[in-house]
């Protein structure tokens, strides 16, 4: 499926140097700037020091770990189930889909198999959130060049979504959901309606938005045209995600290496054309209706399949109900011995990669057998597509600089692991 991209314009917007009357280029003096890390359009985290020609852009170097954490040192020194919370801080735009990213690398190193049940309440919630984290990003981007209403509607629809995580997890932003083996918790009763009600929300509000920003003047000169990256470069830096897909590469993991199910759905992967500014917002768009068509075909499943297990049924792995810890011996030390020794991967190494809403998400765990991974390395995907960036913006204006960070989602906290 190709993306629709009207009203596209093939002006390249890379400004030359001005000229006199005569043709003779004008005397110019190269200025210094900082923007950021406090600019708005640069999510409080992100610098860069410009060297302008005017206003067109010399060269750009970007500076990140204003928001560094240690996640992958943090990591090696917590046991397994404890790097859960740890992983909803990477890309906090889409938590859900790093605590289930994380779970499944373990146990794929423990080889386990998690229930159908499971199975389908994953794909549920990363669709989910492939949602809302699409919604932001439009919302955020087309407010930087000015569009406060689409951020508005956006903004709304997302907290929709936030309303059911919170009922379902008890938290907002950061969910500690997922467990290795399994949920915290099985989904609550009304959570089929809740979610139905809200994607046809979602379906009719967009189209608002869209018939916002489709045929604007000004959004459209200030994203055709815009930063443009071709696919052979946007595979050298290592993109995925929509980044990729807008540049013209048809590659997603939920078709190139299904997982959970994934070629069992019927959806298409969005690509785009010019792999500029404007493909960037617009491939979002395509994708929260695909996201849409899996979420209601899981539902679907979900109702097929009936009640069932979320966890596994493994001592070594899934904590005891309440009523044994509280009614037998055996389920008092079940209990005591996972909180206390928690679980022990075999030696080992592995790794495992979902599609997140930025691109491929990864988890590389070197396992010594104890209860704490000896190594820890995440795969975050704004770490490659940033690194892009300077080569993305040389030759373009510096009112560019804020369209295009915006349509690359960079999430600083993925950046600074």
């Amino acid at each position: 499926m190709v993306a629709t991209m009207t009203n596209r314009s093939s002006d390249d917007r890379r400004v030359p140097h001005q000229h006199d009357d005569t043709g003779r280029p004008l005397a110019t003096r190269e200025l210094l700037i900082n923007i950021g890390p406090h600019h708005p359009a640069m999510h409080g985290t992100l610098r860069w020091f410009m060297k302008l020609d005017g206003e067109t852009i010399v060269e750009g170097i970007p500076e990140i770990g204003f928001l560094h954490r240690a996640f992958e040192k943090e990591s090696e020194g917590c046991k397994y189930n404890q790097v859960i919370v740890y992983t909803d801080r990477l890309n906090y735009l889409s938590a859900m889909c790093n605590n289930v990213g994380y779970c499944k690398t373990i146990e794929k190193l423990m080889g386990l198999t998690i229930t159908p049940r499971c199975t389908l309440i994953r794909v549920l919630l990363c669709e989910l959130s492939r949602i809302i984290e699409h919604l932001v990003t439009i919302g955020t981007n087309v407010l930087d060049l000015g569009g406060m209403t689409n951020f508005w509607w956006t903004y709304n629809l997302r907290e929709e979504v936030y309303k059911i995580f919170e009922k379902l997890s008890g938290a907002r932003l950061t969910y500690a959901y997922t467990r290795i083996g399994g949920l915290a918790y099985d989904l609550y009763d009304g959570f089929e309606g809740e979610v139905k009600a809200v994607l046809r929300r979602v379906y009719e509000e967009l189209k608002d938005v869209k018939g916002l920003i489709g045929k604007n003047r000004i959004f459209l000169e200030r994203t055709q045209g815009v930063t443009p990256i071709s696919a052979e470069d946007a595979l050298s830096y290592g993109f995925t995600g929509p980044c990729l897909r807008a540049s013209g590469v048809d590659h997603d993991l939920r078709k190139a290496a299904p997982y959970y199910g994934y070629d069992e759905f019927d959806f298409d992967i969005p690509v785009g054309e010019v792999g500029d500014t404007y493909d960037r917002i617009m491939i979002r768009f395509e994708e929260i209706d695909q996201s849409m068509r899996i979420v209601h075909q899981a539902l679907l499943k979900l109702k097929q399949l009936g009640p069932g297990p979320v966890n596994v049924d493994d001592r070594g792995v899934t904590l005891p109900k309440k009523n044994q810890v509280y009614g037998s011996i055996e389920g008092l030390m079940n209990h005591f011995m996972l909180i206390i020794n928690d679980m022990k991967p075999p030696a080992g190494e592995i790794y495992d990669a979902t599609e997140s809403p930025n691109g491929e998400l990864g988890f590389f765990i070197v396992s010594d057998g104890g209860i704490s991974p000896y190594r820890v390395r995440c795969r975050a995907p704004c770490f490659h597509i940033y690194s892009a960036a300077p080569q993305m913006v040389r030759g373009a204006m510096l009112a560019d600089v804020v369209a295009t960070i915006g349509s690359l989602n960079v999430i600083a906290g993925e950046l600074d692991r």
